[in-house]
């Protein structure tokens, strides 16, 4: 058997505040889910999403450490199209979320943004620009 991407893990050190940024961004998920060490979510392509609090995280790991010094792994969001690029990335900072990078025209033919999430975790919003 060949092994299958099923599940993408997010740690936070705030359950409600990272649920509450995903949330804005369409993933599916129990309004009582806040209080929980460990949440998942299905989407739509049977990927799971994971979230876990760094409690969690040291839990089983004692020698876990929050990482620092930048991204190793990014989330994106294909929106659909340039102008809901820029409407979701509006909203997102109106509603007190750090934007990191402003939408702008790639070179590479996408509308592309970065917000930050609650854990300082780059999530990038993009859409091929139209021609």
């Amino acid at each position: 058997m060949t092994p299958r991407l099923d599940a993408i893990g997010i740690v936070t050190s705030d359950m409600a505040a990272s649920l509450d940024f995903y949330r804005r961004l369409g993933i599916p998920l129990p309004a009582d889910a806040a209080s929980q060490p460990h949440v998942e979510a299905v989407l739509p392509t049977g990927v799971r999403v994971l979230w876990d609090t760094e409690e969690v995280m040291r839990s089983f790991d004692p020698q876990w450490q929050k990482p620092e010094g930048g991204d190793r792994v990014g989330l994106a969001f294909l929106c659909e199209s340039p102008a809901e690029v820029d409407a979701v990335y509006d909203d997102l900072v109106a509603a007190g979320y750090q934007g990191h990078l402003k939408p702008w025209d790639a070179v590479w033919g996408q509308r592309y943004a970065v917000v930050l999430d609650p854990d300082g975790c780059g999530v990038s919003l993009f859409a091929a620009s139209e021609a």
